[in-house]
């Protein structure tokens, strides 16, 4: 439904598919008639992650010819995608359309970093007010849920920024009292590219919601405050302005205008995809997983 808002504040002719009731003006229960009487140019796939193959693949079967963004991660586990004539697919890591990221992509374009230490956590139970948190996708394992999934921009924007990863080793899975069968926690150690030394931890169990990274160069400290949107860089504290809206906003009109460059790519999705596989084996195997 945000997609949906969003997208309408843009002067977009919006429909809906769902095969649940939705309270929007214009909504089909069918997928091959929304394509056909709607007929739209730009298709936002947002169902659960399980689902994202199948709806790609309906779309293709169906001669769908316009543009694509899956919502993140793009698939449940690593496989292949449909063959399709979209004019453009891309993956919805909207944060890459934070400012605090676009600030920090500039400077390590400058500095490389030598070493990286990310946190994003906020409690299940209070993620979707008025609904229960154990009937959400992130509750089942099955739908594609789980914090590693369900948290990876960090895995996407770290990637973008760091360097793809060569090797990684993790602790996670469902380590608390919360009713769901799907990983409530994950610390990850890796190395990239770009950087010797990344840790990151992703979370369902912050009832205080956080979000930050600190990065050393060889002359510069930067820590970021996603959830206050600041900067403090060698103690010089930035302020940026943001709020839950604009980076949507900022990836719809990117794609609207054909500014394709920052988006994020089906090929670094997959390898996302194929990192969060990897922190899972080295979990339960307790060893390194070299790429």
């Amino acid at each position: 439904m945000r997609h949906a808002r969003i997208l309408s504040s843009l002067d977009c002719e919006v429909a809906v598919f769902s095969s649940r009731s939705v309270d929007f003006p214009l909504v089909f229960n069918n997928l091959e008639a929304a394509l056909t009487k709607h007929n739209p140019s730009y298709v936002v796939v947002a169902n659960a992650t399980a689902e994202h193959q199948f709806t790609l693949q309906q779309l293709a079967d169906l001669g769908y010819a316009g543009y694509v963004l899956v919502e993140k991660p793009i698939f449940a586990i690593a496989c292949e995608m449909p063959k399709h004539n979209f004019a453009g697919i891309w993956v919805g890591y909207n944060l890459r359309f934070h400012p605090i990221v676009e600030y920090l992509k500039k400077w390590l374009n400058e500095e490389p970093a030598i070493s990286a230490h990310a946190y994003v956590g906020q409690y299940l139970p209070e993620w979707r007010p008025g609904t229960d948190y154990r009937k959400s996708y992130s509750a089942d394992i099955a739908l594609g849920g789980g914090v590693l999934r369900d948290l990876s921009h960090e895995l996407d924007y770290l990637g973008m920024l760091l360097g793809t990863w060569n090797r990684v080793a993790a602790i996670g899975g469902h380590f608390s009292p919360l009713e769901i069968n799907s990983d409530d926690h994950f610390a990850i150690l890796m190395q990239s590219k770009r950087c010797q030394a990344i840790a990151l931890q992703v979370s369902y169990l912050d009832r205080v919601p956080q979000r930050n990274i600190t990065i050393n160069t060889k002359d510069r400290t930067i820590v970021a405050d996603f959830s206050k949107d600041i900067i403090n860089d060698n103690g010089n504290i930035l302020n940026f302005l943001s709020d839950r809206d604009s980076t949507y906003l900022n990836m719809h009109q990117a794609i609207l205008k054909g500014s394709f460059e920052e988006l994020c790519t089906v090929d670094h999705a997959q390898d996302v995809m194929k990192l969060i596989s990897a922190c899972e084996k080295a979990s339960t195997n307790k060893t390194w997983i070299t790429k």
